[in-house]
């Protein structure tokens, strides 16, 4: 069968909220999803899935891959060709780590690399045709543009800031083997707040920028959230038990994004270990602990014999 193009795709985790950021803050994460993606002729279709969720995952025209790179040809206005996809996921899925919006921004990264030289995707655009997919920024900001992310949706459309985190901040993330459903974790969201809450959390997300650039020894101050943590706990008792315990033991620990992985924001490399032998002993569940560095790429796409660049 004839081929045309094939690009390379690699896109991090990411971590969304970091405790008081609701639905604003997003981290990019050292586990990646990374795919081949080649152009076929119209009308076929081949997909192939290893690692993570790959039981899960549609092979048809509904993978949320096909879907991004088809809608990014629409608003391209140029017919889509047939595609074959080999992706391997490392980015957990239904943990909590963006492995939605790391689809969704692999998408847009490969529908930009195939239309290279014919349409050219600035990075504004990448964010608007990633959000229109994902409904909400946070998520695929950081897997786009790596590093602290600040999302937020304006006049024109959705908007990000990217900055930098302190060297001192190790992130640790904890796994466990259940999943939660993101749109079961925001059913249990109250549709208002107090005004004391939100204050709350004006305060510790002004702080939380702080930390993470500047202060990492103000972490455990700048993470407490009133918004969503405690309204969702029903739903994942163990994790909260873990946030808990760990925030107790002086851990800048919040729940990743809707959850149930725990991500711990410690302050230097060397007190993870700690927070790992503490999620051993406080509850019944086994976690996985992911050691992990700040990603600062964010997403790359590249033709096969000319490597990766970054969506930057």
């Amino acid at each position: 069968m004839a081929q045309g193009r094939t690009v390379e795709v690699r896109v991090p985790a990411t971590s969304a909220n970091l405790g008081p950021g609701f639905d604003t803050l997003g981290l990019a994460l050292s586990v990646y999803d990374t795919l081949q993606i080649t152009e076929l002729p119209a009308g076929t279709l081949e997909i192939e899935v290893s690692g993570s969720g790959a039981g899960e995952i549609p092979r048809d025209e509904t993978n949320l891959i096909v879907r991004t790179i088809a809608h990014v040809y629409a608003d391209a206005g140029r017919p889509l060709p047939g595609l074959r996809i080999v992706a391997e996921n490392g980015v957990p899925h239904g943990r909590g780590l963006g492995s939605s919006g790391a689809a969704v921004a692999a998408g847009v990264l490969a529908a930009k690399g195939l239309l290279a030289g014919d349409v050219e995707i600035g990075d504004g655009d990448l964010l608007r045709l990633a959000t229109e997919i994902e409904g909400h920024p946070d998520n695929v900001a950081p897997a786009l543009f790596g590093g602290l992310t600040i999302a937020w949706m304006g006049e024109r459309g959705p908007q990000h800031k990217k900055l930098l985190v302190h060297r001192g901040v190790s992130p640790l993330v904890l796994v466990p083997a259940y999943t939660m459903s993101t749109s079961q974790a925001r059913s249990l969201q109250p549709p208002q707040v107090s005004t004391a809450d939100a204050v709350f959390n004006v305060s510790r997300s002004a702080l939380l920028i702080a930390a993470l650039m500047q202060s990492p020894e103000l972490l455990l101050d700048a993470t407490a959230d009133r918004l969503h943590q405690d309204y969702r706990a029903e739903a994942m008792p163990e994790t909260q038990r873990l946030v808990q315990a760990l925030r107790g033991a002086g851990f800048a620990a919040v729940v990743s994004g809707a959850g149930p992985s725990v991500l711990v924001l410690a302050d230097g490399p060397g007190s993870r270990q700690d927070a790992v032998e503490l999620a051993d002993e406080v509850t019944d569940t086994p976690w996985e602990a992911l050691l992990l560095a700040v990603d600062v790429r964010g997403g790359t796409v590249g033709d096969r014999a000319e490597g990766f660049h970054e969506a930057s």
